[in-house]
């Protein structure tokens, strides 16, 4: 590496962490340039525990798309700010990092090391950034649907073309006899405004009702429930708790008289429709 380049990283480095220049000489001579493995290293030491950018939350952000031939990625980016998501650097960036994502299958654990139209990498870019936009800049989560079915996508409230802040997928079994743009919109549509957890009650990890479980009756023990009493109410709780967050057993929000499944079945006459998968990203939801 030349001294240029080692000048270069250190300037980053400092940028990003607000470390000094000597403890990020350190830091980047013993990780050989790797500005992540250098954070890495003066966090461990202690030094960068109260660093300008890695330690603020980045809630803030956008949600792309990126579709072809009916396959579709989604991917979610986070800024700290929406001043910084309105950024024309920061939307030029997501938006080729969202057709990177669906190049590589929303294989994140590749992606940093994807190279870009400008000869670099996903990562170097992204410090790049940081450096010159002032703010944390963080590559969340994404997700990628293939052609074993049939795709259908939705933006809430689009800032342009498959960018927004609130996006959903969802996946449906083929069906040679029917077209499915409308149903399958329409659930797009109503998994974004529902914000479902799981298609069925079989989705929902054990550890997840466990603790809803937890929760409802330390709630009703709280509220003075007698102990015969918690355990029934505490039954048609987690009942409810399933039904409210299970897409098929949601209330259909375009006709509130129906569920999902009643809805689906409706559609689906004599050919069976399924929902194999669905995503929903809602830009900073669930971040501490």
């Amino acid at each position: 590496m030349s001294n240029k380049q080692t000048l270069d990283n250190i300037k980053k480095l400092r940028e990003i962490t607000g470390v000094g220049f000597k403890d990020c000489k350190l830091a980047i001579d013993e990780n050989n340039g790797d500005i992540e493995k250098s954070i890495e290293y003066l966090r461990k030491k202690g030094i960068a525990k109260a660093s300008k950018k890695m330690g603020r939350i980045a809630a803030d952000g956008l949600a792309l798309i990126h579709e072809k031939n009916g396959i579709i990625s989604a991917i979610e980016i986070n800024s700290e700010t929406d001043f910084v998501a309105k950024n024309k650097d920061f939307i030029s960036f997501c938006k080729e990092i969202s057709e990177i994502n669906f190049q590589i299958k929303s294989n994140l654990n590749s992606l940093n090391s994807t190279k870009m139209k400008n000869g670099k990498t996903v990562q170097e870019n992204l410090i790049t950034l940081i450096s010159k936009i002032g703010e944390k800049i963080t590559i969340r989560r994404s997700k990628f649907f293939d052609s074993k079915g049939l795709n259908f996508a939705y933006v809430h409230n689009s800032l342009e073309k498959n960018i927004g802040k609130v996006i959903s997928v969802v996946q449906l079994s083929k069906n040679e006899k029917k077209d499915l743009k409308e149903i399958g919109t329409k659930l797009a549509m109503h998994v974004a405004a529902q914000a479902p957890i799981a298609i069925d009650e079989s989705g929902i990890k054990k550890e997840v009702l466990d603790k809803e479980l937890e929760i409802i009756k330390e709630e009703l023990k709280n509220s003075g429930k007698k102990p015969d009493m918690i355990e029934k109410i505490a039954n048609g709780k987690i009942k409810k708790f399933i039904s409210d967050n299970t897409l098929l057993n949601q209330i259909w929000i375009m006709d509130t008289k129906k569920k999902v499944s009643q809805i689906i079945k409706q559609y689906s006459d004599s050919n069976e429709i399924k929902v194999l998968d669905f995503v929903r990203f809602k830009v900073g939801e669930g971040i501490e």
